[in-house]
């Protein structure tokens, strides 16, 4: 079977799947339509400002919205945070304070995060006093019984869950999942439970705000930025706790009040609107992903018959030059620098060597169709994004050709 034919035969199989998926964006659409509605949001909130930005409606604005739309007392949103991880910093430097402990509901987080909580001399976490401890998932779902355990000695600041696998081989966690922790959470403690959100904003219907989580963050180059916006990050949930983490993100005493950007904030808006279509082209382009090379043998997670969390797909290689070379003709079928051939390297914050597809119009953009991975056995490449379903399987069938399927 030619190429063509692998990938027609895995659309016809998994038709349904893909119906499913477009059923939860137009619910989603619907959801962030009428919340743009219900906050007003005219022209003027397009505006840029400067200085201090005391006053910045557009700001101010966009904040509502997200928390409007993510149901929450407040949002945070800011062109100011630089990654996903720098608002996740700024989240747990807000809220934590020294001595505190956090336990962490779904193992070790994801390479960078360590950085942040555990790097010494680098003005870390465990710099300030501030210590975490892990509960090892079982065969990469949570442990609910280690969980009550740990709960039950009553001595946690906060409690933490990341949705999607990092560089762990494993599904992200459904909102059904999480809202199956926080309920066993809230059981033993009234500590508020964050939740790292990224790359996980309208794959359903529902959100982990909605569920008990007392802090979401993400980032905008993720999901809900919809391949527009062009930097920045959100924390929404309990005020109070919003506004601490926007403390850390300006100044003691200062928080959301300050703020500019010299640049239109049209296109955090319009990305915002379009991120329920711009998730389900990234989730029908990962669907095919995994169909098609999970039926040529390859380790798929989630495979195409798994629910998914989020719109990552990890595809075990088991051999370092193959997924090297599916790398590049990710990368070769990019839109931008597809001219460029990407090696490995010693990429900040990381453990291993990376490498890295992401000939992306915003640079990092995971929405957009990218894949990386630590170079390291098993050779798991993780695949993401891919804002129309069309470059996705374009990009499919030259990434088989080079592989010689």
């Amino acid at each position: 079977m030619n190429v063509s034919d692998l990938i027609a035969a895995a659309e016809e199989k998994y038709k349904d799947k893909f119906k499913a998926i477009d059923a939860i964006a137009l619910a989603n659409q619907a959801k962030v339509l009428d919340a743009f509605t219900e906050c007003r949001v005219s022209s003027r909130h397009f505006m840029p400002s400067n200085g201090y930005g005391y006053g910045d409606d557009a700001r101010d604005k966009l904040g509502e919205l997200f928390a409007t739309i993510f149901r929450t007392e407040s949002a945070l949103v800011s062109p100011h945070f630089a990654s996903g991880t720098h608002t996740l910093a700024c989240a747990l430097f807000g809220v934590l304070r020294p001595g505190n402990i956090v336990l962490v509901l779904t193992g070790r987080p994801y390479d960078t995060l360590q950085s942040v909580i555990e790097s010494v001399g680098t003005g870390s976490l465990a710099d300030f006093g501030i210590s975490f401890e892990y509960v090892p998932l079982v065969d990469g779902r949570p442990n609910k019984d280690e969980i009550a355990e740990r709960l039950s000695a009553n001595k946690y600041a906060a409690l933490y869950i990341q949705r999607s696998p990092g560089y762990e081989r494993r599904k992200a966690f459904s909102v059904s999942e999480i809202a199956e922790m926080i309920d066993l959470a809230k059981k033993y403690t009234d500590a508020p439970v964050i939740v790292d959100n990224c790359y996980g904003e309208f794959v359903e219907t529902t959100e982990p705000s909605e569920v008990g989580a007392d802090l979401i963050v993400g980032s905008l180059i993720k999901n809900p930025g919809g391949a527009m916006a062009p930097t920045g990050g959100y924390i929404a949930g309990k005020k109070a706790l919003v506004d601490l983490a926007a403390m850390r993100l300006t100044a003691p005493g200062i928080g959301a009040e300050v703020g500019s950007y010299e640049h239109t904030y049209r296109n955090f808006y319009q990305g915002l609107f379009m991120a329920p279509h711009i998730v389900a082209q990234a989730r029908k382009g990962g669907l095919l992903v995994a169909a098609v090379l999970g039926s040529l043998g390859y380790g798929v997670f989630p495979s195409a018959d798994d629910e998914t969390g989020d719109i990552v797909r990890v595809i075990d290689f088991g051999d370092k030059e193959k997924m090297i070379a599916f790398c590049q003709a990710v990368q070769a079928a990019s839109p931008v620098d597809g001219f460029a051939t990407p090696e490995p390297w010693d990429m900040p914050g990381y453990n291993d060597q990376v490498i890295m597809a992401a000939g992306t119009f915003v640079q990092g953009s995971s929405i957009e169709l990218s894949a990386d991975a630590p170079v390291r056995p098993p050779y798991s490449l993780y695949v993401q994004g891919g804002i129309t379903y069309e470059h996705t399987r374009i990009a499919l069938e030259r990434c088989l050709i080079a592989l010689g399927s």
